[in-house]
C-alpha cells in the first residue's frame, strides 16, 4: 500500500513541525518514531515525549484507505533533507518494513507497531478556550524565555509562568538572579488561570509559531489555548500540541518587580548593548562581571579578568542621580537587550550599588527585566 506519494518539500515541512520533540535515543524505542495514521489522502503525523504531544495533519496523496504505523521520525528526516525540494517521494507499507522512494533512491526502513505508540491521555476538565494572535505570543515567549532556569533544583523556575486574567495575558521567567516580565492585551476577557509550562514546550512553541501579521483584509494566524489543573492545549493551523504542566508554586513576581528606585536613566538600547559586548570580551570566564559606574552626564562601564587584563567604556547619557558602582553578571544584560523587539530607548531604575536594578521601556507597561546585582 502507498501510505502517501507528495513532494520532497510538503513532506519535510510536515514531518519538522512535529518531530522538536522527538529523541535520537529514549528508553522506549517507539519514541523516537511517528506515528502515522493514514485515512485516504489524509495522514495524522503525531509524536510524543511522553510530556509533550505533538500532532498535525496533511494532505499527502497515497493509495485511498486506512492505515497505521510508526517509523523513525530523525531518519526520515535525515534521509528527506538529501534530496531536492521539487521531488516526488513516496512512502509504501510492506509487510513489517516502509519503503522510501524518490528519483532512483530507495530506502527500506523498520517500523514499529501503532498500537506500541504510547498517546498522552488528555486531561478531561479543561478550562474555557481563549485565542491570541500567534505572532502576539511568540514576541511574549521570545522577550522572557531567555531568563528560564536550566536544570534548576526548584523545577517551577524551568519553565514560564502563564497568567490569563481580565483581559491580559502575561508570561514571567525567573533563574532566581534575574526575572523577565511581559504581558499583552486580549480581546475577550477570561477567568483567571495560571500555569507553569515546561522549558521544552517554550521551546517548541517558539519553534512552531508564526509571527506573520495579518494580510490586508484577512485575520491574523491565531492560537488557541486552554488549560487544565495539569496540562495545556495548544491548537493552531494545523497543529495540536497538548503538554504536562509543571507543579509547583512559582514565586510572587509582583514582590521581585522594584517599585519607586530614585535614580534613573533614559539610554539607547543599541549603544549601551554594543558597550557591554564590546566590554564582555575581556571578563573572566567564570564570573563574567562587568562594573557599571553611574555619574552625572557619564556611565562607564568596566571589566578584567584573571590575565590582568582590563576594558573600560564610556557612554555619555542624560543622567543627574546620585553616583553609583554597580556590578552585573554582563551575560544577563545582554540577554535582556538582546532580546527586546526596540531599536529606540531603554529605561534603567536603580536604588543603590546592592539593590536590584529594572529595566524597562519607557512609556510602556508591558514589559518589565530585574537583574540582581554581582559582588566584584
Amino acid at each position: 500500500m502507498i501510505v502517501l506519494k507528495t513532494t520532497q518539500d510538503t513532506l519535510l515541512a510536515a514531518l519538522q513541525s512535529v518531530s522538536g520533540i522527538v529523541e535520537r535515543r529514549h528508553t522506549l524505542p517507539v519514541l523516537a518514531n511517528v506515528l502515522l495514521r493514514k485515512n485516504g489522502s489524509t495522514v495524522q503525523l503525531t509524536t510524543s515525549d511522553l510530556e509533550i504531544q505533538i500532532r498535525t495533519q496533511a494532505e499527502l496523496g497515497g493509495d485511498s484507505g486506512s492505515l497505521a504505523t510508526t517509523v523513525g521520525a530523525r531518519k526520515l528526516i535525515d534521509i528527506l533533507r538529501t534530496m531536492p525540494a521539487d521531488q516526488t517521494v513516496s512512502l509504501e507499507a510492506q509487510q513489517a518494513k516502509l519503503i522510501l522512494k524518490g528519483g532512483k533512491s530507495k530506502f527500506t526502513l523498520a517500523s514499529l507497531p501503532a498500537e506500541d505508540f504510547p498517546l498522552v491521555q488528555e486531561a478531561p476538565g479543561f478550562g474555557p478556550a481563549f485565542s491570541v494572535p500567534q505572532k502576539t505570543l511568540k514576541t511574549l515567549l521570545g522577550q522572557v524565555a531567555f531568563a528560564m532556569a536550566v536544570h534548576d533544583i526548584r523545577y517551577y523556575l524551568n519553565g514560564i509562568l502563564f497568567v490569563a486574567e481580565g483581559k491580559t495575558l502575561s508570561l514571567v521567567a525567573t533563574d532566581g538572579h534575574r526575572l523577565a516580565f511581559a504581558s499583552s492585551q486580549l480581546d475577550t476577557e477570561v477567568p483567571k488561570q495560571e500555569v507553569i509550562l515546561p522549558r521544552k514546550t517554550v521551546i517548541e512553541l517558539q519553534r512552531l509559531l508564526s509571527d506573520a501579521s495579518a494580510p490586508e483584509g484577512q485575520a491574523a494566524p491565531m492560537i488557541e489555548m486552554q488549560f487544565a489543573a495539569n496540562q495545556a492545549k495548544f491548537s493552531f493551523g494545523s497543529m495540536e500540541f497538548v503538554t504536562k504542566l509543571v507543579e509547583g508554586k512559582f514565586p510572587d513576581y509582583n514582590r521581585v518587580i522594584p517599585k519607586n528606585h530614585r535614580n534613573q536613566v533614559t539610554l539607547g538600547r543599541a549603544p549601551l548593548l554594543a558597550s557591554l559586548q564590546r566590554t564582555a570580551i575581556l571578563t573572566s570566564e567564570k564570573f563574567k562581571g562587568v562594573r557599571l559606574s553611574f555619574d552625572p552626564g557619564t556611565l562607564q562601564i568596566a571589566s578584567n579578568n584573571a590575565e590582568q587584563e582590563e576594558a573600560v567604556d564610556e557612554l555619555d547619557i542624560d543622567y543627574g542621580g546620585d553616583s553609583i558602582e554597580i556590578g552585573f553578571n554582563v551575560t544577563y544584560l545582554i540577554d535582556a537587550l538582546a532580546n527586546m523587539n526596540t531599536e529606540e530607548m531603554i529605561r534603567i531604575e536603580l536604588a543603590d550599588g546592592n539593590s536590584s536594578a529594572l529595566i524597562t521601556l519607557p512609556g510602556n507597561d508591558h514589559f518589565k527585566y530585574v537583574v540582581m546585582p554581582m559582588r566584584i
